[in-house]
C-alpha cells in the first residue's frame, strides 16, 4: 500500500497592486518568486486574498502550516493587506500561546509590517537602501538563534563578508528606534544589522517566545528574479542563503498540525489554480500572480 505523506501548506498574503505595474491583471498580486521560494523547500503555496472576512481568515489559518508576509509597497497602517496581516498576527500569537505551533515570516515590507503590529505604531526611518547588495553585520545573538544556528559556517562567513543580501527598500527600522521602544525590544531579538552609511537598521530578527522571523532583505529574489537592477545578486553563496532560509521556514511549518477539512478543499485553495503572468522585465518581478 502507498502511505500518503504529510503535505505542508504555507500561505502568502496578497496585497493591493503596485502603483508602477504597467499591466495588472487583477486587483491584488503575489510575486511568483515568493511561490517558487517556498516550493523550493518542499511546501505548497496557498494564496490569501486581502478581502476576506475575519471568520474566513480564521478557517484558513486552521488549514495551513505557516504564513509569509511578502515585500511590497502598501500602506502598512491602513491598507487591506495590513488588515489581513493584523488578523493573522493575532491568530499566530493566540495559537502559539495555546501550544499550537505556527510560524510566521516577514520579508522586507513584511518585517516592517510586523514591527507596526507589535509596537502599534510606525517606527520606520527613511534609508538610502533602494537598490543595493550588502553583507550582514551579525549580532552576538545570531550564533545561538533558531534561524542561523544550523547554517554552515562558510555560508555565515559569506553572509558577513560578501555583498549577497539584496536590499530594495526606502524605509527601515533603525536600531535606535528599536532600542527606544519597549514593545519591540521585548518581543524581537536582533540577529543582524546593516547601515546605509548614516543609519544603522535591523536586517534580520526573530521573536523571543514565538516562531516569528523577519528579514529586511530579499532571499527569494536571488534565484528567481532576473530584472536587471543594481543590487540583484545571483552568486552561488547568495543562492545557498536563499535555500537555507526557505528550508528553515518550511522546517518550522512542518511542526504545525493544521490541515484542510478535505482533499477537495485543499486542492481548490492551492496556487496551482492560478497562472503566473510573465512581465517580460517591464516590472519589478519577472512573473506575477494576480487575484480579484
Amino acid at each position: 500500500p502507498i502511505t500518503k505523506q504529510a503535505i505542508y501548506k504555507t500561505r502568502i498574503l496578497a496585497q493591493e497592486n503596485h502603483g508602477n505595474d504597467p499591466s495588472p491583471y487583477g486587483t491584488s498580486y503575489i510575486a511568483a518568486s515568493y511561490v517558487k521560494y517556498i516550493e523550493s523547500a518542499g511546501a505548497r503555496v496557498v494564496p490569501i486574498r486581502y478581502n476576506k472576512t475575519e471568520a474566513e481568515y480564521e478557517k484558513l489559518f486552521n488549514s495551513i502550516n505557516g504564513l509569509l508576509l511578502p515585500g511590497g509597497d502598501v500602506d502598512i497602517q491602513n491598507s487591506l493587506f495590513t488588515r489581513a496581516a493584523k488578523i493573522f498576527y493575532k491568530l499566530v500569537l493566540k495559537a502559539n500561546d495555546a501550544g499550537d505551533y505556527f510560524p510566521l515570516w516577514g520579508t522586507c515590507q513584511g518585517l516592517q509590517q510586523l514591527t507596526v503590529l507589535t509596537a502599534n505604531k510606525n517606527l520606520l526611518t527613511n534609508t538610502d537602501t533602494a537598490s543595493v547588495a550588502l553583507p550582514l553585520t551579525f549580532t552576538p545573538a545570531a550564533q545561538s538563534s533558531r534561524l542561523f544556528r544550523h547554517f554552515p559556517k562558510n555560508l555565515l562567513k559569506s553572509l558577513s563578508q560578501e555583498n549577497i543580501t539584496a536590499n530594495f527598500h526606502h524605509w527601515s527600522v533603525s536600531l535606535q528606534n528599536y532600542s527606544r521602544n519597549a514593545a519591540l525590544k521585548g518581543f524581537y531579538k536582533v540577529l543582524s544589522t546593516n547601515t546605509d552609511g548614516k543609519i544603522e537598521f535591523i536586517s534580520t530578527m526573530e521573536a523571543y517566545r514565538y516562531p516569528i522571523y523577519a528579514v529586511q532583505w530579499h532571499p527569494e529574489k536571488t534565484p528567481f528574479e532576473w530584472v536587471d537592477k543594481r543590487g540583484m545578486v545571483h552568486s552561488s553563496a547568495a543562492v545557498q542563503v536563499s535555500f537555507y532560509t526557505a528550508s528553515f521556514f518550511v522546517s518550522e511549518a512542518r511542526k504545525s498540525q493544521h490541515k484542510f477539512s478535505s482533499q477537495e478543499e485543499e486542492d481548490s485553495a492551492l496556487i496551482y489554480n492560478y497562472n503566473a503572468h510573465y512581465k517580460k522585465y517591464s516590472f519589478y518581478f519577472v512573473q506575477v500572480y494576480y487575484f480579484n
